[in-house]
């Protein structure tokens, strides 16, 4: 059966030995169930979590022209100030837009620039373009201190995921760095009176799965708007709960543990009209971009309890994106989220990495010439056509 609503499950029974046996068996369930879930008392103070709050919708406000000069595109890192316009998340690129957008900065934690003989991928891994200390001396401390315990926070919470399995704490630990990435963003999203009528049933973002371990994410206003997909493809509403965390599972974890735990299609909608700005903070666990897709060894007992779960389902699972990590496409993990990263950001592949770029929207023309001819061909046999080969199987981006 579909799941119906989102588990909220309570940090703190975790920390005690009392309650963290239930608490293993509630996030076990949440693991193989569902995919998505609160947390609460997570042990981040609550006026660090109001700076966050404060200090990343602060970063909006500032003049047009210091927002531009930490924006994307400057660097080979993705790393920096993105709007509407330049992101392929939406096809309404438009310059009536330019002062109705979705904007975002992305953050991360800081590396220095990466050597001459490193693999291209390691490009992700650089110095971050903070926004100008006289406009906002508290963001940077604000984040840098955010960004430190979300680390440490879903470094735990991974390790619980490992004993939800019945795996040791460790199970996962081979798969991060010494001195690990983990990249958080901050996003507004206007309000649908903003946009032009013809365009106001656009969603702010579109059906997708994050593509790491876990992502935390601090809903911050009060807009609803954020929907997972249960496996009878129903939209299912996660509404803001203060002092929560939503989490959801990537498709790394799903991919490391032979599918066991579900990475969950979710998307989110604009405000409606009238209701201000949409303010989101999601935080996303780093894996190392060395790792080659190795499985972890699940238990025989949990893969029985996954196994019933499909058999009662009938293996059913209507799912509206599909699953890009699969293990034989990529030698590295770097190399899936580079393409990944110029797909979702080409105004950065245009000026960064071009050849890349190109072999993308060569395959893009070609999945699209090979749909228009298989939907001919289901129109007049009366099928609906079959599956597509994904992205990146045929681009010899990597050699």
């Amino acid at each position: 059966m579909s799941f119906s609503s989102i588990p909220v499950l309570d940090l703190s029974l975790a920390r005690s030995p009392d309650t963290k046996s239930s608490f293993l068996e509630s996030l076990r369930h949440a693991l193989l169930q569902v995919g998505f879930l609160y947390i609460k008392n997570i042990g981040i103070s609550d006026a660090l979590m109001e700076d966050v709050l404060v200090q990343g919708k602060a970063f909006f406000d500032l003049p047009e022209e210091k927002k531009m000069e930490v924006q994307m595109k400057n660097a080979q890192s993705f790393l920096g100030m993105t709007v509407l316009r330049t992101s392929e998340t939406s096809r309404l690129i438009d310059s009536r837009l330019q002062q109705t957008r979705r904007e975002q900065i992305d953050l991360s934690t800081s590396h220095p620039p990466p050597k001459p003989s490193d693999p291209i991928y390691y490009n992700l891994l650089s110095p971050i373009q903070w926004p100008d200390p006289e406009y906002l001396p508290r963001f940077r401390p604000t984040f840098e201190t955010y960004i430190r315990r979300m680390a440490t926070l879903s470094t735990t919470f991974t390790s619980l995921i490992a004993e939800a399995l019945h795996l040791p704490s460790t199970a996962f630990d081979r798969f991060f760095d010494e001195d690990q990435q983990h990249k958080l963003k901050i996003i507004k999203y206007p309000d649908l009176s903003f946009l032009p009528k013809d365009q106001q049933t656009q969603q702010g973002v579109g059906p997708h799965k994050d593509s790491m371990l876990t992502t935390y994410l601090l809903q911050a206003s009060h807009h609803r708007g954020l929907q997972a997909q249960n496996l009878s493809g129903e939209w299912i509403n996660c509404a803001p709960i203060p002092g929560t965390l939503v989490v959801a599972i990537g498709q790394g974890l799903e991919a490391l543990t032979h599918g066991v735990c579900a990475s969950t299609t979710h998307r989110v909608l604009s405000p409606e009209p009238g209701e201000g700005p949409r303010f989101s903070i999601p935080f996303f666990q780093g894996v190392s971009y060395d790792a080659t897709f190795e499985h972890v060894d699940i238990p025989d007992e949990i893969m029985a309890i996954r196994e019933e779960i499909l058999r009662e389902r009938g293996m059913d699972k209507r799912d509206d994106v599909e699953f890009t990590f699969t293990k034989g496409k990529w030698g590295h993990l770097g190399e899936a989220t580079l393409v990944n990263r110029v797909r979702s950001h080409p105004d950065v592949g245009e000026r960064w990495y071009p050849d890349i770029l190109r072999r993308i929207r060569e395959e893009q023309r070609e999945n699209n010439d090979e749909k228009e001819m298989k939907d001919e061909v289901a129109m007049i046999e009366g099928e609906d056509g079959g599956g597509w080969k994904s992205l990146g199987e045929r681009i010899g981006v990597f050699g």
